[in-house]
C-alpha cells in the first residue's frame, strides 16, 4: 500500500523551516495526498534559501550525470562466487556448484546462473572489490543501515539486531538526495517498493529520513500480500494513494471516491483559489493531484503484454518495471527491494542452507530476467544515460561452505555472511560500459586490488547527483554532519 508522509515530527526536526500559506490553506485536493505534497515540492527553494554545506563541488569525471537513481537492493546477500564472481582451481569446500560461462567482456566469466546478464554485461560496471572490517555489521540490520545512510549504530547486540527506526537515525541516502537536488517535475520524489527493508521483528532501520524529518519521508508502495505472492504488483490500484494513518479520518471523504471528487470540484477549486496567489510549489501539489502523473506511472498494466513477460510476472520483475515507468515520469529516487525478507529461505539471498537448489532455482533466474530487462528497457528507451542504476546487498557470502562467520548454522550447502569482499554493480548516467574496477583474492576472501567500501557508494552516488559528499546537514540536536565520511570513487565513470 503506497502511504504518503505527512508533517508530524516537524517540531523535531524542522522548526526552522516556520510556518507557512502551505500549512494554513487546506483545500480538498491538497488534503487528499496529506497536506504535504506543497512542502516536499518546496524543498528546492528550501535548499536554495539555506546553507545546507560548507563544502564546494569538486566536479570530475561522472559529476551531475544523474537525475535519478535506482537501487536494486538484494537485502539479504548474495553469494558473490556462486554468481558473477566465480573461481577455478579451488577446494570443494570453496568451489561453486556451478558452471562457469563466458561473458561480453574477455577473460570475465559468470556463473550458469545469470546467462542473461552475461550478454549484457557490456553495459554496465562490476565493482568485484566490495569489503568492510565488520564491527557489530555481520548481520543483517546493521549492515543494512550502513549501506542505506553511510553511518553505522551503536546498538548492535549479538544477533545484530537494532532498535526500531528512530527520528534520530542518520537519513536514507534518498532524503538526502531529494532535499538537496529537488524533482524538476511534480512527481513522487522518492518512492519504496514492494516491502520495507526487514531483519526479524527490526521494521524499516535506514529507510526513513531519519533526523531531516518526515518531509523527506519516501512515498512506500508495499501491496498487501506475503512475500511469496508473485501477482501482487498486478493489485496496485489508484485507490493505493493513501493518507498516512496520523491524518484525522474526519478530514477523508470515502476513499473509493477521492478521485472522482476531485475531478468534479476542480473547477470550483479554481476558482476558489484564483485570488490567493498560491507559491508555485503549492500549485505544483495541485498540479501533482489533478494531472494523474503519478497514478499513470503506477498503471502498469498499460504496458504491452510482451514488455511485462520479459521482465518477469512476479514481484521482483513487475518492481523493476514499476521503477522504469517512476524514472519516465520524474520520480529522482527509487529504491527496490528484494522481495522476500533477509533472514528466510526460499526465495531469500540469505542462504545458509539449500544454497544449490535456491539459488538455481528461485532467486538466481527472477534476479536474471529482471534485472537483464531493466538495464535493456532503460538502455534502449535513452533513460540509462541520466539514470544511475546501483546494484549491491549487504554483503557477500563466505567462501567456504558450512562455516559460521556470524553464529548462524550453515549446511554443507550453504554459506554464511561475508561482508569482507563481495560484488556490487553500477549503471547509466556516465558509468563505463564493460568495466570491471577491482579484484578479488583466488578464493573470493578479499580484495586482490582496489578496495571499495559501501560509504564510498554512496559518496559516488552523491557525486553523480552533483552533491559534494562533504556537504553537511544538521541532525536533530542541530549538530553538523558530513553527508558521508568518504570521497567518491570517479574511476567508475568514463
Amino acid at each position: 500500500m503506497l502511504r504518503i508522509p505527512g508533517q508530524p515530527g516537524r517540531d523535531l526536526c524542522d522548526t526552522h523551516l516556520g510556518v507557512t500559506r502551505r500549512d494554513l490553506i487546506r483545500i480538498g485536493g491538497s488534503a487528499i495526498l496529506g497536506c504535504t505534497l506543497g512542502s516536499l515540492l518546496s524543498l528546492k527553494a528550501r535548499a536554495a534559501a539555506a546553507p545546507l554545506t560548507d563544502a564546494v563541488g569538486k566536479g570530475g569525471p561522472g559529476w551531475g550525470k544523474a537525475k535519478s537513481v535506482v537501487m536494486v537492493y538484494l537485502q539479504g546477500g548474495p553469494s558473490h562466487l556462486d554468481m558473477w564472481d566465480p573461481k577455478e582451481n579451488v577446494p570443494d569446500k570453496i568451489r561453486s556448484p556451478f558452471t562457469n560461462i563466458k561473458t561480453q567482456i574477455p577473460g570475465i566469466n559468470f556463473t550458469e546462473i545469470l546467462p542473461k546478464l552475461a550478454k549484457i554485461n557490456d553495459k554496465f560496471t562490476m565493482i568485484r572489490s566490495m569489503s568492510y572490517t565488520p564491527n557489530g555489521l555481520f548481520n543483517h540490520t546493521a549492515a543494512i543501515y550502513q549501506i542505506m545512510t553511510g553511518y553505522t549504530t551503536d546498538k548492535v547486540s549479538p544477533s545484530g539486531q537494532l532498535e526500531p527506526p528512530s527520528p534520530k537515525d542518520y537519513p536514507n541516502f534518498g532524503s538526502n538526495i531529494i532535499r538537496l537536488k529537488p524533482p524538476e517535475v511534480p512527481m513522487l520524489p522518492f518512492v519504496v517498493l514492494p516491502r520495507p527493508l526487514q531483519e526479524s521483528n527490526v521494521v524499516g532501520k535506514g529507510g526513513n529520513a531519519g533526523f531531516l524529518g518526515k518531509n523527506y519521508d519516501p512515498y512506500t508502495l508495499f501491496p498487501d500480500g506475503d512475500d511469496l505472492d508473485m501477482t501482487k504488483m498486478n493489485r496496485i490500484k489508484v485507490d493505493d494513494l493513501n493518507l498516512r494513518p496520523d491524518v484525522y479520518a474526519q478530514r477523508l471523504k470515502r476513499r473509493a471516491s477521492l478521485r472522482q471528487s476531485i475531478e468534479d470540484t476542480m473547477p470550483d477549486i479554481d476558482k476558489a483559489v484564483e485570488n490567493y496567489h498560491l507559491d508555485e510549489y503549492y500549485g505544483k501539489a495541485l498540479d501533482l493531484i489533478t494531472s494523474g502523473k503519478a497514478r499513470d506511472a503506477f498503471a502498469i498494466d498499460r504496458e504491452d503484454e510482451k514488455t511485462r513477460a520479459s521482465y518477469g510476472l512476479n514481484t521482483f520483475g513487475q518492481s523493476l518495471l514499476l521503477a522504469r515507468r517512476l524514472v519516465e515520469a520524474g520520480t529522482r529516487v527509487v529504491e527496490v527491494i528484494w522481495p522476500k525478507v533477509a533472514n528466510s529461505d526460499n526465495h531469500s539471498w540469505d542462504m545458509h542452507v539449500g544454497l544449490s537448489s535456491r539459488l538455481k532455482n528461485q532467486a538466481g533466474p527472477m534476479f536474471d530476467q529482471a534485472f537483464s530487462a531493466f538495464i535493456e528497457d532503460l538502455d534502449q528507451r535513452g533513460l540509462l544515460d541520466e539514470t544511475l542504476i546501483v546494484t549491491l546487498g549487504e554483503f557477500g557470502r563466505s567462501p567456504e561452505k558450512g562455516l559460521s562467520t556470524s553464529g548462524n548454522v550453515n549446511s554443507a550447502d550453504g554459506r554464511d555472511h561475508w561482508p569482507y569482499c563481495y560484488t556490487a554493480c553500477l549503471a547509466g548516467a556516465g558509468v563505463k560500459r564493460g568495466y570491471v574496477h577491482g579484484e578479488s583474492d583466488a578464493t573470493g576472501s578479499s580484495p586482490k586490488s582496489d578496495p571499495v567500501h559501501p560509504t564510498e557508494l554512496l559518496a559516488t552516488i552523491y557525486h553523480a547527483f552533483g552533491i559534494d559528499s562533504d556537504t553537511i546537514v544538521y541532525n536533530h540536536l542541530n549538530q553538523p554532519r558530513e553527508l558521508v565520511k568518504a570521497k567518491p570513487n570517479t574511476a567508475f565513470f568514463a
